[in-house]
């Protein structure tokens, strides 16, 4: 059976470059560069809970390090260093090296192309749990945050949503897709792309922002909160794929995409005055950015559909208590 030290050694000591010192002492040590704050984020992934117990281990291994990068795209941070705990079951210790092997090949080659360096961690013996930590660096005084909302920004976002909520449904038999609507639907799900080049260009042109991770409602909902503004969002201007707009105006549908989350895509405010910018730096980054509502005096968020209805959901997000 591989011990602990066994897992490090072949599985995740790699050569950290951007690092003073890497994996193998009793801490990593980093040098921000001159005039940078370090943004830190942690997300956890339980098997049962975020994943499914036989989740493709590669993709399991990208997955856990771009939801982290998601967030450091949310702060308009570039990714520069991670640390990575596993709690692993007895079993998978014992006989199944090809599990580590591959999860260890999709965490290191998202890894590489962002330039983020593996510089610690720990692991254990335990239900299957992932843990991971990154740090990233933004100039100083300069980091997106979800305060800065004003009455009169545009609301927008990249990407569309609803893709990973929709086939997690199917995945646990709530909804059934066709077989080229899986094909749709799973990259969303399994290898979201982290929108870590787009969060570094909005600085200077977003006024707030926040990645979507537990939905829109929640999500959007936590901008409101923290800049203490209302907001109008038009359900029929949220870009969605092929896939989504055939399975609406299903309840279920429209919950996976208000409410979903597991998106990954950005969520911003902008003046209105850089609508033309932001039109421009969407072509330029080839990512759909869509308006899709207005910011406004008050509190609360109104969802409206084609025909001006408010919509109703009871649920407003993934909640990690509450599954």
């Amino acid at each position: 059976m591989l011990s602990e030290f066994d897992i490090i050694r072949c599985y995740f000591s790699r050569p950290a470059p951007g690092a003073v010192l890497g994996v193998g002492d009793d801490a990593a040590l980093i040098k921000p560069a001159r005039g940078m704050e370090v943004a830190v984020s942690t997300d956890m992934l339980v098997a049962g809970r975020h994943f499914f117990a036989d989740a493709d281990p590669r993709k399991l291994g990208y997955k856990s390090l771009a939801v982290n990068l998601s967030d450091m795209a949310a702060m308009g941070a570039r990714p520069r260093w991670a640390t990575l705990s596993l709690a692993l079951p007895e079993p998978m210790v014992r006989t199944d090296e090809k599990w580590l092997e591959a999860f260890a090949d999709g965490f290191f080659g998202l890894a590489h192309a962002h330039q983020v360096d593996l510089v610690g961690g720990d692991t254990t013996c335990g239900p299957l749990t992932i843990s991971v930590t990154i740090l990233g660096e933004v100039a100083k005084g300069k980091a997106l945050r979800r305060s800065g909302a004003r009455p009169g920004d545009d609301i927008w976002i990249s990407g569309h949503l609803g893709d990973a909520a929709l086939a997690l449904a199917h995945e646990q038999r709530r909804i059934v897709l066709e077989p080229g609507e899986i094909m749709e639907c799973l990259p969303a799900l399994h290898t979201p792309a982290a929108r870590v080049g787009l969060g570094q260009r909005l600085i200077g042109l977003a006024a707030s922002a926040i990645d979507i991770s537990d939905g829109l409602l929640a999500d959007l909902g936590h901008i409101l909160k923290c800049s203490k503004v209302a907001a109008v969002v038009k359900m029929g201007d949220i870009r969605c794929s092929a896939s989504m707009k055939r399975h609406l105006p299903q309840p279920l549908a429209i919950e996976c995409l208000l409410a979903g989350g597991d998106d990954y895509e950005l969520c911003f405010t902008a003046p209105r005055a850089r609508r033309k910018t932001i039109e421009t730096l969407s072509l330029e980054q080839e990512i759909p950015l869509t308006r899709i509502g207005r910011i406004r005096e008050g509190g609360g968020l109104v969802v409206l559909d084609a025909a001006g209805n408010t919509i109703t959901l009871e649920t407003k997000g993934y909640d990690h208590f509450h599954v």
